[in-house]
């Protein structure tokens, strides 16, 4: 994943009012933090934010007053009715640290006839690197049938990553089809 330079003003301002205030003019407030630093408030530009962190785990490079900072985005906070974002936590990480992040799964194919695919975990949690952390695992399911299933275990990791969720975790579960019974009874009996 490559990273999107963002430059940040810092903010010497705190609470509900200065944040609101900040909203208005275009901006999104966000704390860098992590190292061991003190943490650092600023505010971002709000359109090259929001394009910016559309994907999860997004890497951004943050120049604030002429220094630089790489984050890996950790939590975004949105308005509950109009998903606008209103917080962003930034962690300061280095090229080649590991970081643990949660990927999304992202399943692929067509079960067998008369099956039906169910997703039981939506992420895994990886160690990887954080300058190539992965947008998302794949997971194939074309001719599975009823009965089969795929564990966290059985999932092709991308390159550099390490699972760090339990092994037996179900990702994909195949079941039969709620009509498949009634289709094969009703076959039986028209022949």
């Amino acid at each position: 994943m490559s990273e999107q330079k963002l430059t940040a003003e810092l903010r010497t301002e705190f609470g509900k009012g200065f944040a609101r205030r900040a909203r208005m003019a275009g901006q999104i407030p966000a704390v860098i933090y992590g190292h061991g630093a003190e943490p650092i408030h600023i505010n971002l530009p709000g359109r090259a934010t929001t394009l910016a962190v559309r994907v999860s785990n997004a890497l951004l490079a943050i120049d604030v007053d002429g220094e630089q900072h790489l984050t890996l985005v950790k939590d975004i906070q949105r308005d509950p009715v109009k998903q606008i974002i209103e917080h962003v936590d930034l962690q300061t990480v280095k090229a080649g640290e590991k970081v643990t992040v949660d990927i999304a799964v992202h399943v692929s194919g067509e079960v067998a006839p008369g099956a039906v695919a169910s997703l039981e975990a939506t992420t895994v949690s990886l160690e990887a690197e954080a300058t190539h952390v992965p947008t998302a695992v794949e997971v194939n399911i074309d001719g599975l049938k009823a009965g089969e299933s795929i564990h966290a275990s059985d999932l092709v990791l991308p390159k550099g990553s390490i699972l760090l969720t339990e092994g037996d975790t179900l990702v994909v579960r195949i079941a039969e089809a709620a009509g498949a019974d009634e289709e094969e009874s009703t076959e039986a009996a028209a022949e």
